[in-house]
């Protein structure tokens, strides 16, 4: 089977947010997944209509031989280790863990529940800020994440040094 690169992002905004991201991408290693390179940590502040407090962003990139559908699966699996219920809760609003394919190789799939690249991460300063420092060269859609990121409203993202997830996996 091929091996391909994907991009995650990943966002937590309840509980210990840093403890939770950490042991997040320990268990998506545990899984398999090879992690290739990880960005630092940002605090963000909330997407979306829903009063929430700030958010905790990072991007992982990991090689895998996993199809976009397998590792949206797997992914899922971490979430609700993590007690995330996607049916039961509030759109855009908080959660424990949030985990995005961003990028799966060079793959563009539209299905119902997988869009990649994902549809909105390029007007997502938080996704993109953490998805620049790991891969400045990458473009999406002919488009440079650096370029992109130049439009972006940066205010209330907040790098966080060291990245407490460093080390981990």
């Amino acid at each position: 089977m091929e091996k391909r690169v994907a991009y995650l992002c990943l966002g937590s905004n309840l509980g210990d947010r840093a403890g939770t991201m950490a042991r997040a991408v320990g268990l998506i290693a545990r899984t398999g997944l090879k992690i290739i390179a990880r960005s630092s940590l940002y605090e963000t502040p909330p997407w979306g209509p829903v009063p929430q407090g700030p958010y905790l962003n990072m991007v992982v990139a990991v090689e895998t031989e996993l199809s976009a559908r397998e590792l949206l699966n797997m992914l899922l699996g971490v979430e609700h280790a993590f007690g995330r219920d996607r049916t039961r809760e509030v759109r855009f609003g908080p959660r424990t863990i949030d985990i995005d394919i961003l990028l799966f190789g060079d793959e563009t799939i539209a299905e119902p529940d997988l869009e990649i690249p994902h549809p909105r991460m390029m007007e997502r300063a938080f996704a993109l800020i953490p998805l620049n420092e790991i891969a400045p060269d990458l473009s999406v859609g002919g488009v440079p994440v650096r370029v992109a990121l130049d439009g972006l409203d940066r205010t209330g993202i907040v790098k966080i040094e060291p990245s407490p997830a460093e080390g981990e996996g």
